[in-house]
Parts: structure tokens; sequence; C-alpha cells
């Protein structure tokens, strides 16, 4: 099994998808306006966060201007603020603000992923990117050996995480806070995607979102405590 530093290497590097290179190398060179003094990254993506988490969130994929940009997922962008913002309220983040690579942001037992790891046209991975992708999330997975939940933002993560590990009852559907016992005593937690769309036309609002993190750490309490019932599961329309 690779160490989390060869796998880093790894991803950072990797050019099998022609369509998502000229893509991110695109978006780098011609930048946004607001950003034209920056240097953007115009690399693939690692996920990044607490190494001993028994958690793990997973994103779609990094936005061209925010991820693409800056080399962290979920940074420098509406989708970062809104997510980094609730694991500082469920005290999973020292801070509520993600701008940078540099900018002292820490998980506690949560660790940030993707299942795509560059940035796509329209933010639309195709099937066979996605694909090529998945052995880096298998990888991070296998490294974070104590890992007891998975919270999928949006229906692609929630499809991705049901392909690494199948689930234990029949048919799961997406739905915003529902939860499922998944193969190996893990957990699959779906969230809405904190998209700029969903969060502005109040599809996803904080309070919502905060929801699936009391979710994930009722969940995580009952591993501690050795129990395994499934908890009781909200869903918001």
């Amino acid at each position: 099994m690779k160490d989390w530093q060869t796998l880093e290497s790894d991803i950072i590097s990797c050019c099998t998808c022609p369509r998502l290179v000229a893509w991110r190398g695109q978006v780098a060179r011609d930048k946004r306006r607001a950003y034209r003094e920056e240097t953007y990254w115009g690399r693939p993506v690692t996920g990044f966060g607490d190494p001993n988490a028994r958690m793990i969130i997973i994103g779609l994929a990094p936005a061209a201007h925010g991820a693409n940009r800056t080399g962290r997922m979920f940074t420098g962008d509406s989708s970062g603020d809104f997510l980094c913002a609730a694991l500082h309220r469920a005290g999973m983040a020292n801070q509520p603000t993600s701008t940078h690579r540099d900018d002292g942001l820490t998980l506690r037992d949560a660790f940030i992923s993707a299942v795509c790891r560059c940035a796509p046209p329209d933010n639309k991975p195709l099937p066979t990117e996605m694909a090529a992708c998945q052995p880096f999330l298998e990888e991070e997975i296998a490294l974070l050996t104590g890992l007891r939940v998975v919270v999928a933002l949006g229906r692609i993560a929630f499809d991705a995480a049901l392909r690494l590990f199948p689930a234990q009852s029949a048919m799961p559907a997406f739905a915003h806070t529902a939860t499922y016992p998944l193969a190996g005593g893990r957990w699959l937690v779906a969230s809405y995607h904190p998209s700029r769309q969903n969060t502005q036309t109040g599809r996803l609002t904080p309070a919502m979102f905060d929801q699936v993190w009391l979710q994930a750490q009722r969940l995580l309490a009952q591993e501690s405590e050795g129990r395994s019932e499934l908890p009781a599961v909200i869903h918001y329309s």
C-alpha cells in the first residue's frame, strides 16, 4: 500500500484524461479577472484533512476557479466557504474559512476528497474520467484505516460511494441526510452538494447542512460506544 506522500505525488502528476488536462491548463492560463495576478494550481488536486480521520467527505470535482486555482479541495470558492463554515460549527475545522492552501485550516476527524481530481468543463466529468480517478479514492480510503462514516456531497458522490462500499440495504435512494449501513461496518450519509445553485436557491440551507454533520457525529459516537443501530434519519425537502 502506498503512503500519503507517494499517493499525493501520483495524483498531482496524473495526465490520464486528455480533455481534463487541456481544460485545467486552459483555465489556469486564461484565469478569471478577479484572480489575474495569481498563479493557478492547474493540476490534479489531492484530498486533504486528518490522516487519522474516521470520516471521509466526498465531493464531485475541483472547481475551475476554486481548487483548480488554489490547489486544495473546497478552497477558494463559495462551496468551500459553505462547507468549511459548517465543519467549523460542528467542531471539525479550526476556522470557518477556506481561502488558500496556506491559510492554516486543519480538520479534526475528517478528510475531504472527490470523485474526480481535475476541474472538468461545465463541472461535468465524463464517466470514463471518473472511473480513471476511482483508484485514487480507493487508495485514500485504504490509508484511512479507522474510516467509519462516508459523507457524499451530491448524487454523483453518493453513487461513487456505493461502487466502493456495497450497501447492506436494498436499493439505497439518494435524499438529503439519508443514512445507510455499508459493508465493513461503515455508514453512508447523503447530502445535497453545497454548490452555489443549491445554497443560493435555498435548496440547501445552513441548518439543513448542519444536520448532515450532526448525523455523522452521532454515528461516530455510536461507534465509540460499541452500538450499531441505525439512527433516526431526518429528510429535508
